[in-house]
């Protein structure tokens, strides 16, 4: 039985220490750990550069908001925000058939009596002819009736003529009675002709009145088939193709009236009831926050529009809010009408007391 050389006491100094065999177990030895590194405070140049940023971000979003601040209004005037509208105009069709030519698309600019476009009217075409060969066939009708009338006209003064002849003869005694009856007969029958040869020439001349009305009624009918813009305005939206067939009442076009622009703003009770209508206005787009636009009070609602029940209490009243009507001069928008546009979103402002002047802001760089 031999014994570990691993536990040996008496191995020479100097000597190499064995390796440990494969069944012994390697034991492990424990290591002191390293000292914890104390955390680093943060250096006081730090804390100076984020507090200068920050007073030099405050300085500059400070003189932003001082900058771009809307003032405070003078007593006088109200506003109110809105957008920018035009009246809409649906250009529809007044009878059913197919569209086959279209002369605008949206966005183009149309003035009055301008072609949009025309719907197929050979069926009415066809009408058209067919009442303007009545009118022709009465007016031949006419001619003949006229002629009759100057024939039986003559044989109404011969026949008169004979009786004055016969009606002598007989006070004289060189005719019969009979002779006199036949002459009073023929005299009576030859007035009647001519009656009825007049009757004959106006019926002629309604029947050409009323072929005429009817290629009149036709020609007014195939011009209501031609589209066309009745006022200076802008495409907003095209509603329908060529070739399509569309009902009495279809939509082709709906156009913005460019003349009648305004913005509807929502001003309080103690506002609204000192607007009146025709005060000076102002419009301030955000498109355009350094271009006021002059407007004028065009209607002032005489309800309340978010609150139908009645209020008793003034607090209550005071929180009623009512609609104003600011519409643009249209001889302004007929100067600037490339430029019009609806929806615009921005502000109105109305003058309550005449006396009160406007302020820079809603004053200078008027749009003329």
């Amino acid at each position: 039985m031999g014994s570990d050389p691993t536990v040996r006491n008496d191995q020479p100094k100097g000597t190499a220490e064995p390796l440990p065999t494969a069944g012994t177990a390697l034991v492990a030895q424990k290591r002191p750990l390293p000292a914890k590194i104390p955390a680093r405070k943060p250096h006081r140049k730090n804390w100076a550069f984020l507090l200068l940023a920050f007073i030099i971000a405050g300085g500059i979003g400070g003189a932003y908001w001082w900058t771009h601040r809307v003032p405070p209004l003078p007593p006088g005037i109200a506003s109110g925000n809105g957008r920018l509208e035009a009246d809409e105009i649906d250009i529809q069709t007044k009878f059913p058939g197919r569209i086959p030519k279209l002369f605008a698309d949206e966005g183009d600019l149309v003035k009055p009596g301008q072609t949009l476009a025309i719907m197929d009217t050979r069926d009415l075409a066809a009408q058209l002819n067919a009442a303007e060969s009545q009118a022709a066939l009465s007016e031949k009708a006419i001619d003949e009736a006229k002629s009759n009338v100057e024939q039986l006209t003559t044989q109404l003064k011969l026949a008169q003529q004979e009786f004055d002849r016969t009606q002598d003869l007989v006070k004289r005694g060189f005719a019969t009675h009979e002779l006199f009856d036949q002459r009073s007969q023929q005299l009576s029958a030859a007035k009647a002709a001519l009656l009825a040869g007049q009757a004959r020439e106006l019926q002629a001349q309604h029947a050409l009145d009323a072929a005429n009305h009817n290629a009149e009624l036709l020609k007014v009918n195939i011009a209501d088939n031609t589209l066309v813009a009745p006022r200076d305005g802008r495409i907003q939206y095209r509603l329908t193709n060529v070739g399509e067939v569309l009902g009495a009442g279809g939509k082709v076009f709906t156009m913005l009236d460019i003349g009648y622009v305004y913005m509807d703003i929502y001003l309080p009770t103690p506002d609204a009831g000192k607007t009146k209508v025709g005060a000076d206005a102002r419009i301030l787009l955000d498109a355009y926050p350094d271009r006021p636009i002059p407007a004028h009070v065009s209607f002032v609602a005489t309800q309340n529009q978010f609150d139908p029940k009645v209020v008793e209490t003034k607090s209550e009243r005071d929180k009623l809010m009512f609609r104003v009507r600011v519409r643009i001069n249209p001889n302004l928008l007929k100067a600037h009408e490339e430029s019009v546009r609806s929806g615009l979103p921005g502000m109105g402002y109305v003058l309550l007391d005449p006396k009160t002047p406007w302020p820079p802001m809603l004053q200078n760089n008027l749009v003329q």
